[in-house]
C-alpha cells in the first residue's frame, strides 16, 4: 500500500469512528504515519481527501454488498441477497469501518455543516433506492410479489431499516440486534408474495 492509499485508508477509518469534522489533519497524519507534506502532496484539501475517501467507501460497499447479485435470477431474491451481505459484509467489517456505517454517520454530521459534501452522500442513497426498486418492479413483472405491491413504499421502508438498523447498529454493536432488524425485513419481503 503507498501512502496516498494508506492516507485514504486511515482516514476512512478515523471518518467512520469520529466524522469528517470532528477528524482533525493531526489526527490523519498521526494515523497515516506521515507528514503536512506527505498528505499534501497527494491531497490538495481536506476536502480533496473526503472525496477520495468517499469514493474508496463507495468502491467497500460495492465490493461487499453486491457480492454474488449477479448469479441470482429472481429480482427479489436479488434484494433479499443485498440485505444479507450489507448486514453481514458490510455492517460488521469494522477493520474498515470500526465505527459503522461511514455513510450514515457522515450524512448526518454534514447535511447542516457541509452541505456540498451531504449531497455526496445522498447521490448514493438515491442510486441505492433506484436499484432497489428496479428489482422490486421486476419482481411484481415476473410474480414474485402480488400485483398490488407497491415498489415505491417497499424500497422507501427497506431503505429506512436499512438505515435504522444501521444506526442501531453502530450505536449498539449488537450483531442479533443487527441480524433480528435484517431478517424482519427480509420476512417482511416473503410476506409480499402471491
Amino acid at each position: 500500500m503507498d501512502l496516498k492509499e494508506k492516507i485514504i485508508h486511515e482516514s476512512l477509518k478515523l471518518f467512520s469512528l469520529k466524522g469528517f469534522l470532528s477528524t482533525s489533519t493531526q489526527d490523519i497524519l498521526k494515523a497515516a504515519n506521515t507528514s503536512k507534506g506527505g498528505l499534501y502532496n497527494h491531497f490538495q484539501s481536506k476536502e480533496a481527501l473526503f472525496l477520495a475517501v468517499l469514493s474508496e467507501a463507495r468502491k467497500i460497499w460495492r465490493e461487499k454488498t453486491l457480492t454474488g447479485l449477479n448469479q441470482i435470477e429472481k429480482p427479489v431474491e436479488k434484494v433479499k441477497k443485498l440485505l444479507e451481505n450489507y448486514r453481514d459484509r458490510y455492517l460488521k467489517d469494522t477493520k474498515n469501518f470500526p465505527g459503522g456505517c461511514i455513510f450514515v454517520a457522515l450524512s448526518v454530521e454534514l447535511d447542516y455543516q457541509r452541505p456540498h459534501l451531504a449531497r455526496e452522500i445522498n447521490e448514493g442513497y438515491s442510486r441505492l433506492k433506484v436499484m432497489i426498486n428496479s428489482f422490486l418492479e421486476q419482481g411484481k413483472e415476473s410474480g414474485e410479489l402480488r400485483d398490488e405491491v407497491d415498489a415505491k413504499s417497499v424500497t422507501e421502508m427497506i431503505f429506512a431499516g436499512m438505515l435504522g438498523a444501521s444506526v442501531v447498529y453502530g450505536m449498539e454493536k449488537s450483531s442479533a440486534s443487527l441480524d433480528k432488524s435484517f431478517n424482519s425485513l427480509i420476512e417482511y419481503l416473503d410476506q409480499l408474495a402471491p
